[in-house]
């Protein structure tokens, strides 16, 4: 597959993990983290493993966080949304705060949160993941939402997504639309693909999948197109850019969606919309010209404030893409980095590494990995390392990978919520 190994991978990925305790600092250092997902969750569990004597305030605004790695299992019927679901009541020794972060002070180093309450800080984590820009598909908006679902959050989009399949008759169209990037889990809406036209050929064999596509290449590409062929023949349609591809516009009332030369029907209509990082980290001046952070690639500050570490897919992390995966890594760097920094201790370059697991059938999944350096302080992909699945992967080899995705779901949990 490549020059690392699949266990040197996974080695390189939680090694953090073994590194010994930094508990030295002189003052009770305050660090907050704004957002409770893989990243922030994960940062705020190993800062507590690094320096026991950190104060660490968590901010979140919801008490039980749904996770999207895995949902499209839910959409498709092969996984329950309690599989899913999670609370922070295990993060023993952190400060867990259920409210919206409402402003950021990087001057008086202060977040104000909705109640009103004020909390400082010496260091803040940022991982509040991101925003829909709405419109930017006319006529999506969060009202269309709710009839055409992104089901790119999980939760109640989630099952929205999986009712209406649920409920269409035999013989219907799906149609998703998937965004030119950069977005939140670039293989996702290739995945969903398989994953509902699985669905639809056990329960609905007559019906099929479009999928209209903003980009003229996806993730994996070769891996899904030649187990669409494989596993649901001409049951999933895919269209490209170049072959009027981009969906521009929809009309939720009448279940329209537009091209630049057609107008589609979709029983079914999974619009994924355009995305940037979330509002929070626009109102804190994180975000450049394009929505996202800007971050030093060796410790993932901002370039923008001091103190502040945005990770997760608010990040501009190139080319690491945004997944649960790099969050979760990228918090344990940002944990590691503050720890040392408050020990006194100069930055050191890292190795990253992220993989990407998509499932194309039940009990058959394929990856890609990546392995990243970072001693220039900016992210680049290392020569030789990394790859992706083996098109001609056995049915064995494809049932190996789903349970190492598996896998990877549960640790990450374990090691983010406890």
């Amino acid at each position: 597959m490549t020059k690392f190994t699949r266990r040197q991978t996974l080695q390189t990925a939680v090694g953090l993990a073994a590194l010994p305790l930094l508990g030295s600092a002189k003052t009770r250092a305050r660090v907050v983290i704004i957002g409770g997902g893989f990243g922030g969750a994960t940062a705020a569990s190993y800062l507590r493993h690094f320096d026991k004597t950190l104060s660490i305030t968590l901010i979140e605004p919801k008490k039980t966080y749904m996770a999207c790695p895995l949902s499209n299992l839910v959409i498709g019927g092969l996984r329950d949304m309690e599989a899913q679901t999670f609370n922070y009541e295990n993060m023993s020794r952190i400060k867990v705060i259920h409210d919206y972060a409402r402003d950021i002070d990087p001057v008086k180093k202060t977040v104000s949160v909705e109640s009103g309450q004020l909390f400082n800080y010496d260091y803040l984590i940022m991982s509040p993941g991101i925003d829909m820009r709405w419109n930017a598909v006319e006529g999506y908006d969060e009202i269309a939402a709710d009839v055409m679902p992104h089901a790119w959050t999980g939760g109640s989009q989630t099952l929205l997504l999986k009712r209406q399949l649920a409920a269409m008759a035999d013989g219907g169209t799906v149609i998703i639309s998937a965004p030119s990037g950069p977005y939140r889990c670039p293989p996702g809406p290739y995945e969903r693909a398989s994953i509902v036209a699985h669905y639809l050929k056990t329960y609905k064999p007559k019906s099929k999948v479009i999928v209209y596509d903003a980009k003229d290449s996806f993730s994996k590409q070769d891996l899904f197109r030649a187990a669409w062929a494989e596993h649901y023949g001409n049951m999933i349609e895919w269209r490209g850019r170049s072959d009027d591809g981009a969906v521009i516009g929809v009309d939720a009332e009448s279940g329209e969606i537009r091209t630049d030369f057609e107008t589609h029907f979709a029983d079914v209509a999974n619009i994924i919309p355009p995305q940037k990082a979330a509002m929070i980290a626009q109102h804190a001046g994180l975000t450049d010209a394009s929505g996202w952070c800007p971050i030093n690639g060796e410790n993932f500050e901002s370039q923008l404030q001091k103190d502040i570490y945005v990770i997760g897919d608010a990040a501009i992390a190139n080319p690491m893409p945004k997944s649960a995966f790099s969050a979760g890594l990228q918090g344990k760097l940002v944990a590691l980095h503050i720890a040392r920094s408050i020990a006194g201790l100069t930055p050191q370059p890292t190795v990253l590494t992220n993989t990407c697991y998509s499932f194309v059938a039940p009990e058959s999944a394929v990856s890609i990995t990546g392995v990243y350096g970072n001693s220039t302080g900016i992210l680049s992909p290392i020569a030789g390392a990394g790859g992706t699945s083996l098109i001609e992967g056995s049915n064995d080899i494809r049932q190996a990978e789903s349970e190492q995705a598996l896998a990877w779901f549960s640790n990450a949990v374990r090691e983010a919520f406890g």
